[in-house]
């Protein structure tokens, strides 16, 4: 009966990490249709998770790799793939807080192998899958996408450079809706099959299925609405990184973006690679503002993802790692209840930081500045410094249409790099409490001094 129970415990877990997987890698889709106004925010990510959801049952390749390829099935108990995913949930969460586009299936598989070493050793992964299947294209998948992104562009905008710039924002916008769909589409024959591949890891660690069979039907519907639900709900905060904060793109560059991304994910998908969708989007993205003359791409904003692409696997690991060793400290039924219990406290305490800053379909197309990229910072080079600076000048902004302080890129970071004369003027507009004070007129302790000789000395 507990074995029953924790298996249960386990697959709501795994349906937990496709939901986090769906509206974390959104952005991967539609980031840019919603940067370029191809499409409206909430139109998007509805559209999105309608092709996530079918393309969910057009491949399952990537499931046998997730489950079969990388850990020895035989080694793996339910214990492990708990901890496993707690790694991989606990990761997505952070990285899509800190609104970094980092990669779910780096994530999950970190934290598996995180368990599996915890629980056998190094005996427990199988290195060559591991090295064949995950670390080579997590590799080659960017650079890739970056020459194919880049080539595409160039090619699209030589041809139409003679071409009126609102004909091509009307035609191109029209082209966007279907490569993004077509993205939408491949992200699901990839991202879903990765939870099915660990529910059904878990169905042969329980023994309710032999170690040869396939993944159950039932396996692929309930992997394939998570997904769906998740991409509904749209990572707004993903959405904007990739969306704005790379490179400022317009309908061409979106369009070849997404078809590249298409390409490479779709290819991967047939021979099933466990590839990272994010790092194909990213790549695209990166290729569209150096394939299109002219364009500036913030390489300082793609420094900052790289990096947290490296800690992914080890960072989530070490969750998963931790949390196996609980469980055997506690022991039995007790100790798997426990890990899922933490799972569910962290969870709902990142909730809750996002909530101070939130950004969804009003805010997400706002426009881009560099204060907004030091919170990614902070969370990959390990510096509390970063993130409190952060903190100062971006929790300073004004607040937004909705009263709430504006997010990374939001409101009035940035107005420290403007001019004593710039800064004069927008002090002495008028704001909701009457006229504001001149900064120039401030003591060196910051108390106002008035214009004239102080009337009580005369």
């Amino acid at each position: 009966m507990t074995e029953t129970i924790l298996l249960v415990v386990v697959v709501v877990t795994a349906l937990g990490f496709d939901f986090t997987n769906g509206f974390h890698d959104t952005g991967n889709a539609m980031a840019t249709s919603i940067a370029t106004r191809a499409l409206k925010p909430k139109t998007a990510v509805l559209l999105s998770a309608t092709l996530n959801l079918i393309g969910a049952f057009l491949s399952l390749a990537v499931a046998a790799t997730i489950a079969k390829g990388i850990v020895d099935a035989g080694l793996v108990t339910l214990e492990v793939v708990l901890a496993g995913l707690v790694g991989g949930i606990v990761w997505n969460l952070l990285t899509w807080l800190f609104g970094i586009p980092s990669s779910s299936s780096h994530a999950l598989i970190g934290g598996i192998v995180g368990a599996v070493l915890a629980a056998a050793g190094t005996e427990g992964v199988l290195w060559d899958g591991l090295i064949s299947k995950v670390m080579l294209p997590a590799l080659i998948a960017p650079v890739l996408a970056i020459v194919v992104g880049g080539i595409g562009t160039w090619m699209v905008a030589r041809l139409t450079k003679d071409i009126p710039e609102k004909t091509n924002n009307t035609l191109f916008r029209w082209g966007q809706i279907g490569s993004a769909s077509l993205v939408s589409l491949a992200h699901g024959t990839n991202d879903a099959q990765k939870s099915m591949g660990i529910i059904l890891l878990a169905l042969i660690a329980g023994g309710a299925v032999p170690e040869e069979s396939g993944v159950p039907f039932w396996v692929v519907v309930s992997c394939a609405v998570a997904m769906g639900l998740g991409t509904y709900l749209g990572g707004w905060r993903v959405i904007r990184t990739l969306g704005k904060g790379l490179v400022e793109i317009d309908s061409r560059q979106g369009m070849a973006a997404e078809t590249s991304s298409a390409a490479v994910i779709l290819l991967s998908s047939h021979f099933g690679y466990s590839l990272s969708t994010t790092h194909v989007a990213t790549g695209s993205i990166l290729g569209s503002g150096v394939g299109m003359p002219g364009a500036t791409v913030r390489w300082g904003v793609a420094r900052r993802m790289f990096m947290a692409w490296i800690i992914t696997v080890p960072a989530a690991g070490i969750v998963g790692a931790s949390c196996f060793w609980i469980d055997q400290a506690i022991g039995g039924a007790a100790g798997s209840f426990t890990v899922f219990g933490i799972l569910l406290v962290t969870a709902f305490a990142i909730w809750k930081v996002s909530r101070r800053k939130p950004v969804d379909h009003s805010n997400v197309n706002d426009d881009w500045d560099d204060a907004s990229t030091q919170v990614a910072e902070a969370v990959a080079v390990h510096d509390p410094g970063v993130l409190a600076e952060a903190h100062v000048t971006v929790g300073g902004g004004a607040a937004d249409s909705d009263g709430d302080a504006g997010d990374a890129g939001a409101g009035t970071a940035g107005r420290s790099e403007e001019t004593p004369d710039e800064q004069v003027h927008r002090a002495r507009r008028p704001g909701p409490g009457g006229p504001r004070r001149d900064p120039r007129r401030r003591g060196p302790a910051g108390a106002f001094r008035p214009r004239g000789p102080d009337p009580r000395r005369s």
